[in-house]
């Protein structure tokens, strides 16, 4: 089995994340994709202001629903029920410990990317899982890729590295979309049922 692990804050999650997910879910020929809302990210603090874990949760579900994959994708609570900080490399662990037979690709965009030797634990993460590492632009190209691709093969010589670019990929920030939804925009850029929870919640206003 070949199971797709894409971690994030997700807040929110949206059309960039999903249809990013997609691709590669696709490409890559998974059997199952896992969405792991990052408790205490390591890499950078929540906002001030943003919504709970429990709601952060809850709109990745729905965007989990809207993805058209049925049970091939599933949405783990995994890092916000342990404490601490959300290192990768833990998540990982539990996964396997989960699916000890199954082969895991951690999905990520270009800057988590590019950043990868600097994240807890390196080593542990590219033994654990490969990476499918994806462009958000059209300007994220091969050649970009290409040089820390060689750069993590050099330095880890196990590791399983696939890259591609997404034509058409939604090109949006979720820093950029809460500015947006703040002043009442956005709508067009969150799976419907997503939006529809951050109005009911009075969410980013």
């Amino acid at each position: 089995m070949k199971i797709g692990v894409y971690g994030g804050t997700f807040n929110p999650p949206h059309l960039g994340h999903l249809t990013a997910a997609r691709a590669v879910f696709e490409l890559l020929k998974l059997d199952k994709l896992l969405l792991v809302p990052a408790g205490l990210p390591p890499h950078k603090a929540l906002p001030a202001g943003s919504p709970t874990a429990e709601q952060r949760l809850e709109m990745t579900r729905l965007a989990a629903e809207q993805m058209g994959l049925g049970d091939r994708v599933e949405v783990l609570d995994l890092e916000l029920r342990r404490e601490g900080k959300s290192y990768t490399s833990d998540t990982l662990t539990q996964i396997k410990g989960l699916y000890p037979e199954a082969e895991l690709w951690l999905l990520m965009g270009t800057d988590m990317f590019l950043t990868l030797q600097t994240w807890h634990a390196p080593e542990e993460i590219l033994a654990q899982a490969g990476i499918a590492a994806f462009g958000r632009t059209e300007e994220d190209t091969e050649e970009l890729f290409s040089v820390q691709r060689d750069y993590l093969y050099r330095t880890y010589p196990a590791a399983r590295i696939f890259t591609l670019t997404i034509p058409g990929v939604v090109d949006i920030s979720s820093t950029e979309l809460r500015e947006q939804l703040s002043a009442d925009r956005g709508a067009n850029l969150l799976p419907p049922a997503v939006y529809g929870y951050i109005l009911r919640e009075g969410l980013y206003h």
